[in-house]
């Protein structure tokens, strides 16, 4: 039989947790993207002592899950006398990683910024070379170069790419409950222990994970509509009698 006062009593808790995973995914988002930008740059550098350290980062941030790193940073900074040292004196950079918050927030952003300097690096090397040849022709200069025909052309084809990592982002905050954090699976948590209704508990919050999956998706088809409609293929013309 469904418990259907659990989803009458326990909106108002779904709602702030949809609230918290909401605001872990955007601003992880933005500060993913700050990251990713510049490291893409260097990724494409011919320069190993450029690239090398960005593939590292890279590296490590996609071979390993992200829960156990968000486990290290939340429970294992803390067992370093230094870092103890640093929050009794109060220095704002680590009184960050004393909140649960600032501890899934770091984590989850360098995890996506890891992604998606990958994502934006291969969008760069994509660029097709008549464009570069065309702007070396015009007398710009390397930045200019970036700033006007690479990175705006790279952001728009990783878009489709980079949709996904949204979306897998959106779904990865659902460990932020391990730390505490109410976000939606953790709301889904406490209606289940309230109720013990774990089917009609998860069901609820996998529903509400699923329509925010499908307004995203309609949101980045729309986007590429519009900014990648000239990568489109041409449709054949109609023929006549």
């Amino acid at each position: 039989m469904i418990e259907w006062g659990l989803f009458t009593e326990s909106w108002p808790q779904y709602a702030a947790g949809l609230w918290m995973t909401a605001k872990l995914t955007v601003l992880a988002l933005v500060v993913g993207m700050c990251i990713a930008i510049p490291l893409a740059v260097a990724r494409v550098s011919a320069s190993p002592w450029v690239s090398g350290p960005v593939w590292a980062y890279s590296y490590f941030f996609r071979g390993t899950p992200m829960l156990v790193r968000l486990l290290l940073v939340y429970y294992g900074l803390g067992q370093f006398e230094w870092v103890r040292a640093q929050w009794e004196a109060g220095n704002p950079f680590w009184l960050i990683f004393r909140d649960p918050y600032g501890c899934a927030l770091v984590t989850f952003a360098l995890n996506t910024g890891a992604y998606t300097t990958e994502i934006i690096a291969g969008a760069l090397r994509s660029v097709p070379h008549g464009e570069v040849e065309a702007a070396r022709a015009c007398g710009m200069t390397r930045f200019t170069m970036l700033r006007r025909i690479l990175l705006p052309g790279a952001l728009r084809r990783a878009m489709p790419a980079y949709s996904n990592e949204v979306i897998f982002m959106l779904h990865g905050t659902a460990i932020a409950s391990t730390v505490t954090l109410v976000d939606l699976t953790g709301a889904a948590r406490n209606a289940y222990s309230t109720f013990f209704a774990p089917f009609e508990a998860f069901i609820f919050a996998g529903l509400i994970y699923l329509c925010i999956t499908f307004a995203l998706v309609g949101l980045f088809r729309l986007a590429e509509r519009r900014w990648l409609a000239h990568l489109q293929p041409r449709k054949p013309a109609p023929r006549t009698a």
